[in-house]
């Protein structure tokens, strides 16, 4: 992650404020119910559909652990599961659930299986074939079709949810996935390297109403460093 300082051209690392969520309470008598039928209902409710549809399984088959195709007609799939573990984690991070914790980390587990030794994580492109005709955004070579194949769109999804689940639990076991990530990233683009620009963004997202530097690059690398736990 240092590697992607060089590249930064946003302000200084002084001028961040880093307010992790799970040190917020949230007790009012309007969020607070709504929060807690999202954790006791939605939140399991996605992850089993997750399970269901095949979307986890895809990380079970690009580890190799089993035979298959990829499920699902959207490369972007991956992004799913992330943005579920990211969810969970915001709930987890705001009342403590020894069950969805596990569940997380049976899901995480099988995320890291699937990563490559170099880092890279995409996982019908690394299973290579599909159970149905896509739709859209199954590349199948590495960074060839940034356009479409929405690699990069699935990291930021990653990263997000590396970033939830570390500070609503302190573990490692996403973050470091996301990290490994991150590094090949810096790796493979920037100047004098792979300028491709992804069709679909989120690895360096930026909602107009958030303030420049509040990207899921940034997050990622102020997670580090602001954490001895990290270091």
């Amino acid at each position: 992650m240092r590697a992607a300082l060089a590249l930064w051209r946003g302000p200084a690392l002084a001028d961040f404020v880093y307010e992790p969520f799970a040190q917020t309470e949230i007790a009012d008598a309007f969020w607070a119910p709504r929060i807690g039928k999202n954790r006791d209902v939605t939140i399991p409710h996605n992850l089993e559909y997750c399970e269901k549809t095949g979307r986890v399984q895809n990380f079970v088959v690009a580890a190799k652990k089993a035979d298959g195709a990829f499920q699902g007609v959207f490369g972007f799939d991956d992004s799913d599961v992330y943005k579920v573990i990211e969810g969970a984690a915001y709930s987890l991070g705001l009342s403590k659930d020894p069950q969805l914790d596990r569940q997380l980390d049976d899901v995480i587990a099988k995320i890291a299986a699937a990563q490559e030794p170099d880092g890279y994580l995409y996982t019908v492109g690394q299973i290579g074939k599909t159970a149905e005709k896509p739709i859209c955004c199954t590349g199948m070579t590495r960074w060839v079709d940034e356009r479409t194949s929405h690699e990069l769109y699935n990291a930021g999804h990653l990263f997000e949810a590396a970033v939830a689940h570390f500070e609503a639990t302190g573990k490692r076991n996403l973050l470091d996935v996301a990290t490994k990530n991150a590094d090949l990233l810096t790796r493979v683009f920037g100047p004098g390297k792979n300028m491709l620009v992804p069709g679909h963004e989120e690895v360096e997202r930026n909602d107009s109403n958030e303030p420049v530097w509040k990207s899921t690059c940034v997050e990622l690398f102020l997670i580090w460093v602001n954490c001895d736990r990290c270091k």
